[in-house]
Parts: C-alpha cells; sequence; structure tokens
C-alpha cells in the first residue's frame, strides 16, 4: 500500500529533525583536539610541580641560617648576665691580657699609642725603640726637626701626620704641663692628636684610672656580642660601660682587644675554634668547622710570635722580632 504524500512530507520532516543527531563524531573530534590541546598544558603543570618539589628540597637541603636569626628576644637583665658571663670566660681565655704596645713610662704609651692608627702594634713596637733613643723625652721631641721626625716613623705610615700630632702634643706638654704627661681624661684629649680612645689607654694603663678602648676590634666584638647596636666609638664605650662594673673597664678593653685580634677576626672569624661561641649572637658568621677554624687563630693562639719586642711576665708566646729582621 502506497503512502500518502503527506505521510511523506511528514517522515522527510522527522527525519530531517533527527539528522542533526548524528554530530557525536563531530564533537569527539572537537574532544580529541581540545585534549590534544590540553595535553601540554598538563605537562607543564606538571613541570612545575616538579620544579616546586625541587625548590622544596633545595629549601630543606640549604645550609640552616645564622643561629643568632633563631634566638628569641632578649631581655636587658638576661643580656647583661651574659656579657658578664662572657667576660668571666674571657678573662679564663686571657689571663694574660695586656696592652699590646711596649711603653716604660706615660709619655712613651702615649706616643706609641698616637703612632697605632691605622697600623698594628707590631710594627709600632719595632719603630719605638729608634724613636725613644732619639727623643726619650716631650722636650726633645718638640724640639726636632719634622723631617727627622717623619723619617724615624716612616714605617707607621701617615707619618706626615703622625709627626705633626707628636710635636704639637710635646709642645702643649712641655709648655703647659711641665713636661709631665697629664692624668686626666679632660687634659689628654686637649693635645693634638689625642682622643678618647687614646686618653683612656693612657689613663688605664699609666695611671690605673678605668676607662673603655673603643678601637676597631673592640666595636666589632661588641656589636656582634649583642652589648651595642651603634658604629660611633663614644656611644659604643656609653652602652658597654652602662653593662660592666667601672672597675672592670680596662682589663675589660684588653680581653676584647686580645680575642678581637686571636679568633673573632673582622673577616672571618673562627666560630668553630672559639670557646665562648655558645654565648654569641653572632655565631655563624665566620668558620664553623673546628679544624679549620683552628687554622684561623694568630698570635700565641696560633702558635705564632706575639706583637710586642717585650712581652710582660706570664705571655706565653713568643717575642716579636725587632724590626730588622722582621
Amino acid at each position: 500500500m502506497k503512502e500518502s504524500p503527506a505521510k511523506r512530507t511528514t517522515a522527510g520532516k522527522a527525519a530531517a529533525k533527527k539528522a542533526p543527531a548524528k554530530k557525536a563524531p563531530a564533537k569527539k573530534a572537537v574532544t580529541t583536539a581540545a585534549t590534544t590541546a590540553a595535553a601540554p598544558a598538563k605537562k607543564t603543570v606538571a613541570k612545575k610541580t616538579a620544579a616546586k618539589k625541587t625548590v622544596a628540597k633545595k629549601a630543606v637541603t640549604a645550609p640552616p641560617a645564622r643561629k643568632a636569626a633563631a634566638r628569641k628576644p632578649e631581655s636587658r637583665v638576661a643580656m647583661v648576665r651574659r656579657a658578664r658571663r662572657i667576660n668571666r670566660e674571657l678573662a679564663e681565655l686571657y689571663p694574660y691580657a695586656h696592652p699590646e704596645l711596649d711603653f716604660t713610662n706615660p709619655f712613651e704609651l702615649l706616643v706609641a699609642t698616637v703612632l697605632s692608627a691605622q697600623t698594628t702594634d707590631l710594627r709600632v713596637n719595632q719603630t719605638t725603640p729608634r724613636l725613644f733613643a732619639v727623643c726619650p723625652t716631650p722636650e726633645d721631641m718638640a724640639a726636632i726637626a719634622p723631617e727627622e721626625l717623619e723619617e724615624l716613623i716612616r714605617p707607621t705610615g701617615f707619618f706626615r701626620a703622625k709627626a705633626k700630632s707628636l710635636i704639637g702634643l710635646s709642645t702643649a706638654l712641655r709648655d703647659r704641663f711641665g713636661g709631665e704627661v697629664p692624668g686626666r681624661l679632660e687634659d689628654l684629649v686637649t693635645l693634638p692628636g689625642v682622643g678618647r680612645k687614646t686618653a683612656n689607654v693612657v689613663l688605664g694603663n699609666a695611671f690605673g684610672v678605668p676607662g673603655i678602648t673603643v678601637d676597631t676590634h673592640f666595636g666589632r666584638l661588641a656589636r656582634r656580642f649583642g652589648w651595642t647596636t651603634q658604629e660611633d666609638p663614644e656611644k659604643v664605650e656609653a652602652d658597654v660601660a652602662a653593662i660592666f662594673p667601672k672597675g672592670e673597664w680596662t682589663m675589660l678593653s684588653h680581653r676584647v682587644v686580645f680575642h678581637g685580634r686571636r679568633v673573632c677576626h673582622s673577616r672571618k672569624p673562627a666560630c668553630g675554634a672559639c670557646p665562648i661561641a655558645p654565648l654569641c649572637p653572632a655565631y655563624g658568621e665566620g668558620e664553623t668547622d673546628p679544624d679549620k677554624a683552628r687554622k684561623l687563630l694568630k698570635y700565641e693562639l696560633g702558635g705564632q710570635p706575639g706583637q710586642r719586642l717585650r712581652p710582660p711576665a706570664g705571655y706565653p708566646g713568643q717575642p716579636a722580632p725587632p724590626l730588622a729582621s722582621a
């Protein structure tokens, strides 16, 4: 039986309506393309994840940060106790601590301290025997020709400026103080070339007047020990003076300077060979390996000659060589 035209049309329309439903393969193609396009992104994510793991692994295996950074905030009372304990331990370590300039009287100490600027005590000690043979008194040094004095002190460096200061202070001692070195801070700092550091060295070691000597070594260690954050020597002096009894000031200065010259160096401190490392907030700034650190020790701790040609009794090291054989 033949279908009527109307039915055929209806069937055709139905077929036409169903036809678009067969676009599934295209969808699959789109899905496949999307998957293909997404694949590199997944690889990139995987690479980033791997990179993150690598960074995390590096962070774990990297050397630990300085121990000082991990320290808890320290109270003023705790800092003072720790500072005084450091002083006691330095006293045990350096029972022979002393000024490392050779001198026999206040004038020689004053001159040697002025010469020690921008050079080592060793170089000063190798220079002063000849100088004091020619100029044993302020009167002699005030009368010497500048050129002759410059030649005598040339090995210490900056000899023109130092010669000017020495002639100036010697003239002042002769004219204002009867040829004697005054025993008061306020008088000493009026002399040409004499500041608080030099005055405290002279007062503490020639007159027994307590004073804190803030040289480059003392200032560096005071900051590493957490006693001060100041850079200005006078402010460092004030901060440290507030921590220790006045009677300790002179010997504290010697001990700290000794430790700075022998162990706690400026560029590479020997942290691994330092007896006071457990008390030091700056531990880890230098060499922490004990064997390597021991090789950094200087003077008597490193088996080398000291800085004085005539060291005091009780010094365990060797005397320094004179200038001719240095």
